[in-house]
């Protein structure tokens, strides 16, 4: 019976130890994943805004054409035209 128990602590420990080194790991893969996510974004600013793929703007300009549609009235068209008015 106390060579089960001494083999039930070896195990326990060994067990303990190795989610330790695990953990360990997760923590350093999560950090380093931020890391190249920050550096991803930064990259990403620089091409997108500083970069002239799309420049400031553009930008205006597009949401711009955003609102004119949006304020336009729709006309319809079609044999009916003198009822729709």
């Amino acid at each position: 019976m106390e060579s089960i128990q001494t083999l039930l602590i070896i195990v326990v420990i060994a067990l303990t130890f190795l989610l330790i080194v695990v953990g360990v790991q997760v923590v350093l893969i999560i950090m380093d994943m931020r890391r190249a996510l920050k550096r991803l974004n930064s990259i990403l600013d620089d091409a997108i805004l500083g970069g002239g793929l799309i420049s400031p703007g553009r930008l205006t300009g597009i949401v711009e054409m955003f609102r004119r549609r949006k304020h336009k009235k729709m006309k319809s068209h079609g044999a009916n035209d003198e009822f729709n008015e």
